[in-house]
């Protein structure tokens, strides 16, 4: 059975697709067979895996609406144990067909049902909105992972994203967990870094992940090239940040 954890956090920016790859490619360095899934019509972590867009024919839409077999979307990375189901601007489709179909919140755990004994963990990556997407990642996982940048607006919107997660609950998906809280873009130079971070294990405790992911130039150029941070520097303090988190998860 997979572990399926969503990247979830409806602020832009905070670093959500670069930990979704990221985690990822850590966790199947790390011996795991992983799946990316891409949910985000922008396509940003198909782009990262260094997958060429307009050169495939079936995404993630396709398998969300039924018209194909969720294996068929598995594409292959640069590493053996991590495989990809890319997206792209189609996906926006997905919200506009489905709404009248009374399974429009499942979509995406059927189709991950299917997948369930391939891989030991499935990290999901959301776009940055509370939409439909967003909505079906947090129905088909077993726990969100919140990315939490360490600046000045970081707390604000994080009680929406809760409030969310507690209707899902109720509604969707009663086993839903928080898998921990993210501190990303760390900078050790500013005094507010370290507010936020205070202030994040002040309100959320033992949720908030030991490992902290700092501001690095690395991380930033690492997308452009389409590898992930191991691939592309592995002796980067942001490799190293999350290798820790995959290892905090596999305990």
């Amino acid at each position: 059975m997979s572990q399926i954890i969503c990247v979830a956090n409806q602020k832009g920016g905070v670093g959500k697709t670069t930990t979704a790859i990221n985690l990822s490619a850590a966790l199947a360095v790390s011996e795991k067979k992983t799946l990316l899934v891409d949910c985000d019509p922008q396509g940003n972590a198909t782009t990262g895996m260094g997958i060429d867009k307009t050169g495939i024919s079936k995404t993630l839409y396709h398998g969300m609406i039924g018209k194909t077999e969720p294996r068929n979307l598995i594409m292959d990375s640069d590493i053996d144990s991590l495989k990809v189901i890319p997206s792209r601007v189609e996906l926006i489709g997905f919200e506009v067909e489905m709404m009248s179909n009374p399974e429009r919140e499942i979509a995406l755990k059927k189709l991950l049902g299917q997948l369930n004994d391939s891989f030991d963990y499935i990290i999901i990556d959301c776009p940055p909105s509370l939409s439909l997407l967003t909505v079906n990642a947090l129905t088909a996982a077993d726990s969100m992972l919140i990315p939490l940048q360490c600046e000045f607006y970081a707390l604000e919107g994080l009680g929406q994203l809760l409030q969310t997660v507690k209707l899902i609950k109720r509604n969707l998906n009663p086993n839903l967990k928080i898998a921990g809280i993210l501190l990303t873009m760390f900078d050790k130079r500013t005094n507010l870094s370290y507010q936020v971070a205070e202030d994040a294990e002040k309100y959320f405790k033992n949720l908030v992940f030991k490992t902290i992911i700092p501001r690095n130039v690395r991380l930033g150029e690492a997308p452009s090239y389409g590898k992930p941070i191991l691939l592309y520097d592995a002796a980067s303090t942001g490799a190293k940040s999350y290798f820790d988190l995959a290892k905090e998860i596999m305990k």
